[in-house]
């Protein structure tokens, strides 16, 4: 005869419904964690403000922070990539996810350069200044020897060894050495299954990681903010807020315009909707001034939206690399500007060939530290020597533009995610809808869907699952 205990036993066993809402009240507890990154924004600009060369010896703690998530980007990309591609049946649809990013990216990469010739060409921000010789030393300064020309970019992305593209941080070193382990698991069918388990825990265990690195997210911006505050001074603000300003304003229509009509056009969503849903990891790179630190998550939320693995795992690591809208708009501008402060205005049509040749020099400068300003003073090296010496003149707020280059190279790479897997029709609609409606929230604690396994599967992949079935 069952006793009540027994019964009332069995009868919560029998209610597992109840269960998930021990993990929603860990997730909600996040929430701290930015509100104390805002709080943390807020005392490093302060304190870079009244104690500039205390805020500036703070700077390890923000470059710390963010070589800790550099840290996780190779084993995430690398783990992402090859579940998308091992649990696809035919190679030609990643082809075809890779030819149409790359595609877009040239496309957008030149709609960006016009629009940052159009504004600079309006504001000429240049107007008036006046050149010093050490700014002269300082803008050669800025000439990286990392950059590459287009061949040897391209050799450049074949690792030394097979695990060498993880120990030396390359992400597209990473990206070719992922993209071949996926089609070998893929033609070895049932018996790569195991691998592709193994690389599933793999993944599981990289994303533990960095769920915990985040928590170290307040001390990264501190430490950031108070050393750009503290370099950069409210001199260098004021003799240069034109510039700054035309930049801000420019990066925001870029993103919220133009951005946000192809977005609305091609997969019907709204751009403040996918902005919100991904408002964490704009403050992630608002804090750090580097889009490096937000990869990793985005890479999480784009497959919790709904977008498929193999879409994820191509379009986001090589629009990294490629599809660097902030960064063009910036040499544009900047370009114009240099030009206009050594009193030596160039033509439209000394612009448009100058424009044309940073284009594919900044492909060559993929993962330089520093990529914007290294990339502007190398192509102009390259190409019209004599402006070289006016580098210099925007080193003082390179870091601050470097925000703005940062959040729009991030958001353009969203959207570019969504956009790929419209065309390619690996999305899940109904799942985006529900995800920006916040019907499906984020897991924060583990960064991936657990209750639906690792792989987020379009209609597509669960029909292909069923027929092996």
């Amino acid at each position: 005869m069952p006793t009540k205990t027994s019964r009332r036993a069995a009868v919560a066993a029998s209610t597992p419904d109840t269960a998930p809402a021990v993990p929603r009240v860990k997730r909600d507890r996040t929430h701290y964690l930015y509100i104390a990154v805002i709080a943390a924004v807020v005392l490093g600009i302060a304190v870079g403000l009244i104690w500039p060369d205390a805020g500036v010896q703070l700077k390890p703690l923000g470059t710390g922070f963010v070589n800790l998530i550099k840290m996780m980007i190779s084993p995430i990309i690398f783990c992402t990539i090859v579940l998308g591609i091992g649990s696809v049946r035919k190679a030609a649809k990643v082809g075809a996810v890779g030819g149409i990013a790359l595609g877009y990216f040239l496309v957008m990469s030149l709609v960006a350069l016009a629009i940052g010739l159009v504004v600079g060409n309006v504001l000429h921000p240049g107007d008036g200044l006046h050149l010093t010789k050490a700014l002269k030393a300082t803008g050669h300064a800025q000439v990286s020897p990392d950059a590459l020309p287009p061949v040897d970019f391209v050799l450049s992305i074949i690792p030394k060894t097979f695990v060498s593209a993880f120990t030396e941080g390359q992400v597209l070193q990473t990206l070719l050495v992922a993209l071949l382990a996926g089609f070998a698991l893929q033609a070895m069918g049932p018996v790569g299954q195991p691998v592709l388990r193994g690389v599933e825990h793999i993944q599981r265990l990289v994303f533990r990681i960095l769920s915990m690195v985040m928590w170290l997210a307040p001390v990264g911006a501190f430490g950031a903010i108070a050393a750009v505050t503290g370099s950069a001074g409210i001199d260098a603000l004021k003799s240069l807020a034109v510039l700054m300003l035309g930049f801000y304003i420019t990066c925001v229509l870029f993103v919220f315009v133009v951005l946000g009509a192809i977005l609305r056009l091609v997969s019907g969503l709204n751009i403040f909707s996918l902005c919100k849903y991904l408002g964490r990891e704009f403050l992630l790179i608002l804090s750090t001034s580097s889009s490096e630190s937000a990869l990793p998550r985005l890479i999480a939320k784009m497959e919790h939206l709904g977008v498929s693995k193999p879409v994820v795992g191509i379009t986001v690591p090589t629009g990294y690399s490629f599809n660097l809208d902030g960064t063009m708009i910036y040499m544009t501008m900047a370009s114009l500007y240099i030009a206009d402060a050594l009193g030596t205005p160039m033509s439209i049509g000394e612009q448009i060939p100058l424009l044309l040749f940073l284009l594919l020099a900044s492909k060559g400068a993929a993962g330089v530290s520093g990529a914007g300003l290294a990339t502007l003073a190398g192509g102009l090296q390259s190409h019209k020597p004599a402006l070289v010496d006016g580098v210099g003149l925007i080193v003082g707020i390179d870091r601050f533009m470097s925000e703005a280059r940062a959040l729009t190279n991030f958001a353009g790479n969203a959207v570019a995610t969504v956009l790929v897997g419209t065309w390619t029709k690996e999305i899940d609609k109904e799942r985006v809808r529900s995800v920006l409606a916040g019907e499906l929230p984020f897991d924060e604690t583990t960064l991936l869907d657990e209750h639906q396994g690792t792989v987020t599967e379009v209609p597509e992949q669960r029909e292909e699952a069923l027929a092996k079935a």
